[in-house]
């Protein structure tokens, strides 16, 4: 097998900077409540955000060999995705190649392990996402596939799709896909601005969200 795959299709960047316009929750409900990562991981700080095409990695539980390599081939504007089954108790990044990271422009890093170091990570400015925070150490041995297929959080994240990181969590988006998540993201934004602007004007719940019928067939009873 080859462990290190360094070609494959990025989106266009122009691509990449639409779909940042939108959340994550957004592009989650507008591609049909598809693509959402486990809701374990969250930025280590919640201003973070990022969006980008995604690098991965597959490492063994407590060992970072591979992220160590996989910064190496990644290019700037890139996220780097690592897993390694979700094992908590690793602190398997820190400032350290959190600066060699910065250093190349890589766009982020989201792990389903743990990380360190945060409050220099925050500091850097490094969108940092985790599945936890542990200061346990971690060995560099096993070797692994970069820039292949992986399944991460409940999905399977292939080179170059776009991932999209904010408060709430991440979403995957397919690169193929992404100019009609775009554009599914922007109507979705407008019809719940137009929302937002119908209840200030004084409308109400149950009617803007088309719940009357449903409520009288589920046989609601309201006090009089």
């Amino acid at each position: 097998m080859i462990h290190v795959k360094t070609k494959f299709e990025r989106p266009d960047a122009d691509v990449v900077n639409r779909l940042a316009a939108f959340s994550s929750a957004t592009i989650h409900e507008a591609q049909g409540r598809r693509g959402a990562l486990s809701s374990r991981i969250k930025p280590i700080d919640r201003s973070m955000s990022f969006c980008g095409p995604a690098v991965t990695v597959a490492c063994a539980p407590q060992d970072n060999l591979m992220l160590q390599v996989a910064i190496h081939y990644a290019q700037a504007g890139d996220v780097v995705l690592v897993g390694a089954q979700e094992m908590a108790e690793a602190g398997t990044f820190g400032d350290v190649l959190g600066n060699a990271m910065k250093a190349k422009g890589i766009a982020a890093m989201v792990t389903d392990s743990g990380v360190r170091d945060t409050q220099d990570l925050i500091e850097l400015g490094l969108p940092v996402f985790s599945g936890s925070v542990s200061i346990k150490g971690t060995v560099k041995e096993t070797l692994g596939p970069i820039n292949h297929p992986i399944v991460f959080g409940d999905e399977i994240i292939y080179p170059g799709d776009i991932l999209r990181g904010d408060a709430d969590g991440v979403v995957v988006v397919r690169r193929e896909e992404a100019e009609e998540v775009i554009a599914l993201s922007q109507a979705r934004d407008d019809h719940e601005r137009e929302l937002i602007k119908l209840y200030h004007d004084g409308g109400n719940t149950i009617e803007l969200c088309g719940l009357t019928e449903k409520l009288k067939e589920k046989g609601l009873l309201v006090e009089d």
